[in-house]
């Protein structure tokens, strides 16, 4: 009997959770572009250090993000890396910029090439139970000729609707196209410029 016990006690082995993959809300429109940039633009890859170069969701343990933590089952379906630089990529294009925008081009061709680095992409916990999402980038492009057009640091928080991952997802997509949108008013006035010589 008590062997019986033993065997049916090593059955009982918690199971491990499954993982969840998570993508990002499809995003706003941004404003049409008036008139398609001459050149094409390519924008690569976001680079990204330690914790965000990883698939794995990033939180923090205080509400100052001083700690941080990844979650062992919740991931993105691919680096965030690769997940912001087609964001941008897509609202780009759909908003008409230039009549060519990629993620490759032969170094001889010309274009504006935009670069971006994910310097934070966390969820934060608020002292009442709430999160928030906070994002910031590094994001620059440069004409043809290698001058820089926009060379600037964009930030911003949301806070989330609830408290499960998901909510923390949505949020991030709702962060992430306020500062594309901002990105892209500032690519913008120097492409204006350009077309009107």
């Amino acid at each position: 009997c008590f062997s019986a016990a033993l065997a049916l006690a090593a059955c009982n082995v918690p199971t491990v959770p499954d993982f969840t993959y998570y993508r990002l809300p499809k995003p706003q429109s941004l404003e049409a572009a008036r008139a398609p940039l001459r050149d094409a633009i390519v924008v690569d890859a976001f680079g990204a250090d330690g914790l965000y170069a990883d698939q794995a969701l990033v939180y923090a343990v205080d509400a100052d993000g001083q700690q941080l933590r990844q979650y062992h089952y919740q991931l993105w379906t691919d680096p965030p890396t690769r997940v912001l630089q087609r964001r941008l990529i897509v609202m780009l294009r759909e908003a008409g910029l230039s009549r060519e925008v990629t993620d490759e081009l032969p170094a001889s061709r010309a274009a504006i090439r935009i670069h971006g680095v994910l310097l934070r992409f966390d969820r934060v916990p608020k002292g009442d139970g709430s999160w928030s999402v906070s994002v910031s980038l590094k994001l620059r492009a440069d004409a043809p000729d290698g001058t820089p057009l926009v060379d600037e640091f964009y930030r911003d928080d949301e806070m989330v609707a609830g408290t499960d991952i998901k909510t923390s997802v949505d949020a991030y997509g709702v962060v992430l196209d306020r500062l594309f949108a901002r990105f892209y008013a500032d690519l913008r006035k120097h492409g204006d410029a350009a077309n009107a010589r």
